[in-house]
């Protein structure tokens, strides 16, 4: 996965290096820390594409230096294209392309990259800094001031905390130059309404989403999946499985005893010939793993922190188990094709402005669980829903075609797998599960009762009332609270508030973010 981190101004070096060792476990195969004009770059490595030692980062060309966390896609095309232009290369690393393209194109490079990635580059003809991040948001990247008004980039939260006073999410689609950030692509907001008939839109979805997929499968490490027997995760597993010459390596996990998703799993696994490896958790696995949970997320959503207890379970276990580094997932289907809770819905309109308001706030939710759940166990996600092209279409489509007429949500995302045999009808039109509840009901139960336990009413009261920003309005948040602030202390406005359904829809004015106390779910829990 990889971790960088640019201090762009002076610096001691041992107060550099106690940050930036926060995240060794992003990248744990090759560090170095270079001076960089009058500012520091560090790069902790996770070796995926180009393993020679001549891939290492920060790379340099001409004076000027990058440092990268990023799986440039197709970049093979434009590194052939930077030969022609005599460029010359060194190791097989898709990010030694960054650099060319800078003395090439400037900040039109950022645009043109089919690419999930966070980088700084260092101009030496401007003696600036110039930093920039992924449409979606996918790779993380985060800064701050420190006393002195200078600029701090770092991958993680956890790098910051000490160096600067507030520390901040960079925002998905900007770069930053002469002290501005600017907007090269916003990916939530579509251009114009596409208004494809059925057929047209379902062969598009599955031919994309096909394309997503494949180009995630290439990496000089071994690669997993992520498999919950939801949707979303089955079909990037069953497509893989047809592009691999072999049979792909998927991942389930559970509580021992009332694991919903491990069932639907094995069937998926089954279907497609998969390699496939089931991961259990009891009720201590969870209540101990909390703190280490929201220290590594850097949030207190109750949904984020939930969700990744299965995720970071399985995946510490594939780190400890297994020889593969690069895990692909099934995140940001739902910002796409829509929740249990867009059902509700009152409009087109109103299920489109949701959505773009959901791709905008991915960064902080769900990829942001995904990128740390899997990079703690240094181990590299890819997100195939998280396509450029593939996001670029289904969020301009006619939003009338993504309400749910049909009583299934992600009617779309179904029918366009429908022939073919790629996955059992059962899976297909199986009704969505929320992860955190499907890795077994007991594991979210277990939470509340402990939480509950540990508060007085009195308490909570007084505790809750030392917040004015998001104030915890249960037990179970306030614990995640307290434990955010012992990390993070005055951090909380990184997160933009609690992940939860519209509540000013009729049938969404839940309290708890769960899909369970909505009436539409119906046999999501089965």
């Amino acid at each position: 996965m990889c971790s960088i981190m640019s201090y762009c101004g002076e610096v001691d070096p041992e107060r550099f290096k106690k940050g930036f060792e926060q995240t060794i476990s992003r990248g744990p195969d090759m560090s170095r820390i270079v001076r960089v004009g009058n500012g520091t770059f560090g790069f902790h490595r996770l070796s995926i594409m180009g393993l020679t030692p001549e891939g290492m980062q920060p790379f340099e060309l001409n004076g000027n230096w990058v440092v990268c966390n990023g799986e440039l896609y197709g970049f093979e095309k434009e590194r052939e294209n930077l030969k022609s232009l005599g460029y010359s290369f060194k190791s097989d690393s898709d990010c030694e392309i960054i650099l060319p393209m800078w003395e090439q194109y400037g900040v039109d490079m950022f645009a043109k990259l089919d690419a999930e990635f966070a980088c700084v580059i260092y101009d030496a003809k401007t003696n600036e800094f110039v930093a920039a991040r992924d449409p979606v948001g996918i790779r993380p990247l985060y800064y701050g001031y420190d006393e002195k008004g200078t600029i701090v980039f770092a991958s993680e939260p956890k790098n910051l905390v000490g160096l600067v006073a507030k520390i901040v999410p960079f925002p998905p689609g900007r770069y930053y130059k002469n002290g501005k950030f600017v907007q090269y692509r916003d990916i939530a907001t579509p251009k114009g309404t596409i208004r494809d008939d059925l057929k047209t839109a379902t062969d598009k979805i599955r031919e994309k989403l096909i394309a997503g997929v494949e180009k995630r499968l290439i990496a000089d490490a071994p690669t997993g999946f992520l498999l919950s027997g939801g949707l979303d995760s089955s079909l990037v597993c069953a497509i893989a499985a047809r592009k691999s010459d072999k049979p792909i390596r998927t991942f389930a996990v559970g509580m021992e005893k009332d694991a919903i998703d491990l069932k639907y799993a094995k069937l998926v696994a089954d279907h497609i010939g998969a390699d496939h490896q089931e991961v259990y958790m009891t009720r201590d696995d969870a209540i101990n793993s909390l703190e280490t949970i929201v220290k590594l997320l850097a949030t207190y959503d109750i949904t984020t922190i939930r969700a990744s207890v299965g995720m970071y379970m399985v995946c510490k276990a594939i780190s400890e188990t297994t020889d593969v580094r690069v895990l692909l997932t099934g995140e940001v289907s739902d910002e796409l094709f829509g929740y249990k809770y867009t059902d509700f819905a009152p409009s087109a309109e109103e299920f489109q402005r949701e959505a773009e308001k959901r791709v905008r706030e991915l960064h902080m939710y769900d990829v942001l669980r995904a990128d740390r759940c899997i990079s703690v166990n240094s181990l590299e996600a890819r997100v195939p829903f998280g396509d450029l092209d593939f996001v670029e279409y289904v969020m301009a489509l006619d939003p009338e075609m993504k309400l749910n007429k049909t009583g299934k949500g992600k009617f779309l995302l179904r029918k366009a797998f429908e022939e073919g045999n790629w996955l059992p009808d059962s899976i297909l039109w199986r009704e969505k599960a929320a992860f955190s509840d499907a890795v077994g009901h007991s594991m979210v139960d277990d939470i509340k009762a402990y939480a509950e336990n540990l508060y007085t009413s009195e308490e909570f009261e007084r505790k809750s009332s030392r917040y004015q920003f998001a104030k915890p309005t249960t037990k179970e948040s306030l614990l995640y609270r307290e434990l955010f602030e012992k990390h993070y202390p005055g951090q909380a406005e990184m997160v933009v508030d609690f992940w939860l359904p519209n509540r000013s829809w009729k049938g969404c004015d839940v309290g708890d973010p769960s899909a369970r106390y909505l009436s539409n779910y119906g046999d999501s829990g089965k």
